[in-house]
């Protein structure tokens, strides 16, 4: 498969190449609005990292690996912790889409599963171990995950990148 060509302007990364809707049609990297793919910046620096992309900026210069992740990093302060989530279960062949809409930080699905078809299982929020989290920021979490009917998944990022997935379900006594 040839490489997908995408643009980045602004914060927006996106692709009209036949790759990219091929891809998208056969593992749901990015969103499609009209006759373009849009794509998270999660998703732009994983399909780099897999020799999948190459991204371009307005003035047609190609961006290596490490300009993406400078921008992305000024973009999002959060992205590397982000990142390493999505990537640990993308390459665990789980699709992982962005949940924004429900207040969380993506939605995942079970292997597998396709999109449209079936729900996403969890609504997944990505932490640093260094990042503080009070009894009401797990209260909230917990209430988007139990609205949404999904079961609620805290992925904690420690010093070493290494991830630990926490899945919380509510009990009925």
């Amino acid at each position: 498969m040839d490489k997908i060509i995408a643009t980045l302007i602004s914060e927006k990364i996106f692709s009209n190449t036949k790759e990219a809707f091929n891809l998208f049609e056969s593992q749901r990297f990015g969103e499609r609005t009209g006759e373009k793919i849009f794509y998270t910046l999660q998703e732009t620096l994983f399909l780099v990292e897999n020799k999948k992309m190459e991204v371009i900026d307005s003035k047609d210069n190609k961006l290596s690996e490490r300009k993406l992740m400078q921008k992305f990093e000024k973009i999002d302060k959060k992205f590397k912790t982000k990142y390493f989530v999505f990537r640990d279960l993308r390459q665990k062949g789980f699709i992982v889409k962005t949940a924004l809409k429900f207040g969380a930080e993506y939605r995942v699905y079970e292997k597998g599963k396709e999109i449209g078809e079936n729900h996403a299982r969890w609504i997944l929020f990505p932490v640093s171990e260094n990042t503080p989290m009070t009894w009401q920021d797990f209260s909230a979490k917990n209430r988007i995950a139990h609205s949404t009917n999904k079961k609620l998944l805290i992925a904690v990022v420690d010093e070493e990148n290494a991830i630990s997935y926490y899945e919380v379900n509510w009990l009925k006594i």
